[in-house]
């Protein structure tokens, strides 16, 4: 690109070149006279600090000749071979002419040393040829203006973008905006709308194509073979689907839309460009929301690449797991602001809780033959209360989270409802009622809120999980139409907020979880009936457990339940504090102390030698120099993990000696 030199730039700062006299230097080869410039654009502390300026191969050199209003030379055409202005060179292939370059300049004496130099050079990614930068005629769109008013309508609130940080990046990208090159030289796209008259060199731009030049009346009207950029294409996407330019009804029902859902990667490429477009065109902005969402990661964090061999094909997750659980993973792990760290393990863990909503449901229509309607509050037993009041409340968190773009918080909120409260709770809970253990009336009133619950929560979990809600929704009796047609579950439309049913039913639930944690934690076995003595922390509390007796010995299954007004603790009994109650378990005849304390202690032996080795390896300054920074991050948690379960078996260990030495 030597040939097309036209000036030798040096920054006005360089004290080498303070004195220089010379206003102009002799181009080798070309014996052409080019002039030295000052500009404040060259690197002082790169080669000589003197940069020869070729504008018509470099766009930061045809910056400079702008600036200085210096010609540019065009040395290299778009066939990869030296043009006219190559002067002796013309004809030869670019490589080729290097070769020539290099031989002359030794040749004349004026090369002084060749060095290795490595530096960035664009590459074609499909035939790997370098790309040379050229000078072309080329059409754009000046866009200050119009970002201008995209900017304004973000600052001003007409469109939000979620979350707000990428905000910063979309205002950095419009405040700093150049003027868009909108044509391309590939074959396909939409052709540019212009024409040029072979006749005097007229150009037209019209919707139609011309039948004459306007200027000279010639009919020799040459289409301009160039077609437009696919993102100015993409940025009128809002409004020319819809039949603009004219008005059709499509387009005012549809222009502006809600929410662009969109990857970050994007933001300025596609999302300003729909902005400043549809601002100019339609005077409205094409979306009131943008919602920004995260890049799907493998388990360590890392971009996917087919190269690193850690692309995880949806596809094949969706066979082996399904469609619902891979789409509630997604949701569930797509907070704000930062990317999803997806592995088929995570993906495995939600189809157990797809299963576990089939389950339920299958258990629910076992016994719902018809829609009942709910009775009133006060005719209610506690559970069924309890489980309405968390149903509305489940209903408002999904309603909010969904609003502020909060996906994950929405599939949190329903996970924990669905899991933990409906199967873990309410339907143990409704078993004795539901198998006609009592009065039927009890039965009716609980068919009556299990079938509103099943509903809700169907609708509910619909946008995360759509193919099985529809499954089931088609087979609950009284359910109408498809589940997409279904009307979200308004705040309070199951029932009103019921605190005093929550805050007793918590510490129902507590004293039967403090029960079923002994029973873990000393490994007895789930069908053994226990004995367990309760001590209330004040008479409410007392008559709570009391009058709901039956559901905390069924829950916790128990043989006996005495409520006791002494918080003295029994002969070798296990304790367990909750917030409502003291909580005893007499082990004398459940366990065999001496055994326990062998086993346990066989099992923190393992647990030892095992974190000696891995204390081991992470003490191995090789291993943490060369080893992946993954790898070791694994090793750590895997440390942690073992840590954590020697202080659960320690701590078991002491118990039973606690519970042998006090029998």
């Amino acid at each position: 690109t030597m040939l097309g030199d036209t000036d030798v730039a040096v920054n006005p700062e360089d004290e080498r070149y303070r004195g220089l006299a010379a206003a102009s230097v002799l181009l080798p080869l070309m014996n052409r006279e080019i002039p030295v410039i000052r500009d404040g654009y060259v690197d002082m502390g790169f080669g000589t600090g003197g940069l020869k300026v070729t504008p018509a191969h470099d766009p930061n050199d045809f910056e400079i000749a702008r600036r200085h209003n210096l010609p540019s030379i065009k040395v290299i055409g778009d066939d990869g071979r030296m043009t006219a202005e190559a002067g002796r060179f013309a004809g030869l292939d670019r490589f080729e002419c290097r070769t020539h370059v290099l031989r002359e300049l030794a040749d004349a004496g004026l090369l002084e040393k060749t060095a290795p130099y490595r530096h960035g050079v664009g590459h074609c990614y499909r035939c790997k040829a370098a790309v040379e930068p050229n000078l072309s005629r080329q059409w754009f769109v000046r866009t200050q203006p119009l970002a201008a008013k995209a900017i304004a309508a973000v600052r001003e609130g007409r469109t939000r973008i979620i979350p707000e940080s990428w905000a910063a990046t979309y205002f950095d990208w419009l405040e700093n905006i150049r003027d868009w090159c909108i044509s391309r030289q590939i074959w396909w796209g939409h052709q540019i709308p212009a024409w040029t008259c072979a006749g005097c060199g007229e150009v037209a731009v019209a919707m139609e194509a011309p039948a004459a030049c306007p200027k000279c009346g010639d009919g020799r009207m040459v289409q301009e073979e160039d077609v437009l950029d696919t993102w100015f294409s993409s940025a009128l996407w809002p409004f020319s689907t819809m039949g603009w330019p004219e008005e059709t009804a499509l387009l005012k029902k549809f222009y502006p839309t809600a929410v662009l859902v969109t990857g970050f990667d994007i933001l300025f490429f596609w999302v300003a460009r729909m902005m400043m477009m549809g601002l100019h065109f339609m005077q409205a902005v094409p979306f009131r929301d943008v919602y920004v969402h995260a890049l799907v990661r493998d388990e360590e964090g890392q971009k996917m690449s087919k190269s690193k061999g850690n692309v995880i094909d949806p596809l094949e997750i969706i066979d082996r797991h399904g469609t619902d659980a891979f789409r509630f993973t997604l949701a569930a792990f797509a907070a704000q602001g930062r990317d999803v760290k997806m592995s088929e393990k995570r993906v495995e863990g939600y189809r157990h809780f797809i299963n576990k909503l089939w389950n339920a449901a299958r258990f629910a229509l076992m016994h719902v033959d018809r829609r009942r309607d709910l009775p009133g509050l006060r005719e209610l037993g506690l559970a069924d209360r309890w489980i309405l009041a968390r149903l509305n409340r489940a209903a408002a968190e999904t309603a909010r989270a969904l609003d502020a773009y909060r996906f994950n918080d929405a599939a949190a909120a329903l996970y924990a409802f669905v899991w933990h409260e409906v199967c873990d709770w309410y339907l143990e809970a409704v078993k004795p009622a539901l198998h006609g253990k009592l009065d039927d009336a009890a039965r009716e009133r609980s068919l009556a809120v299990l079938w509103r619950v099943l509903h809700d929560a169907l609708i509910l979990l619909h946008p995360f999980m759509p193919f099985v809600t529809e499954e089931i929704w088609h087979k609950l009796p009284g359910a109408e139409g498809s589940i997409m047609r279904a009307a979200f579950p308004a705040d309070g439309a199951a029932a009103p907020a019921d605190p005093t049913a929550e805050a007793e039913m918590d510490v129902l639930i507590g004293v039967i979880s403090g029960i079923r944690n002994i029973r873990g934690e000393m490994g007895i076995p789930p069908g053994m009936a226990l004995e367990a003595v309760v001590h209330p922390v004040t008479p409410a509390a007392h008559a709570l457990i009391e009058a709901h007796r039956d559901l905390v010995v069924n829950l916790a299954r128990l043989r006996g339940l005495r409520i006791s007004g002494s918080a003295d603790r029994p002969k070798s009994s296990a304790t367990s504090v909750t917030p409502g109650a003291t909580l005893f378990v007499p082990l004398e005849g459940i366990i065999d102390f001496a055994r326990e304390r062998e086993r346990l202690g066989k099992e923190l032996a393992k647990i030892d030698k095992e974190l000696a080795a891995v204390a081991k390896k992470l003490q191995n300054q090789d291993f943490l120099a060369k080893a992946a920074p993954e790898i070791v991050a694994k090793v750590r948690d895997q440390e942690q993990e073992l840590l954590d379960r020697q202080l659960k078996v320690r701590s078991n260990l002491d118990r039973v000696r606690e519970y042998d030495s006090a029998s």
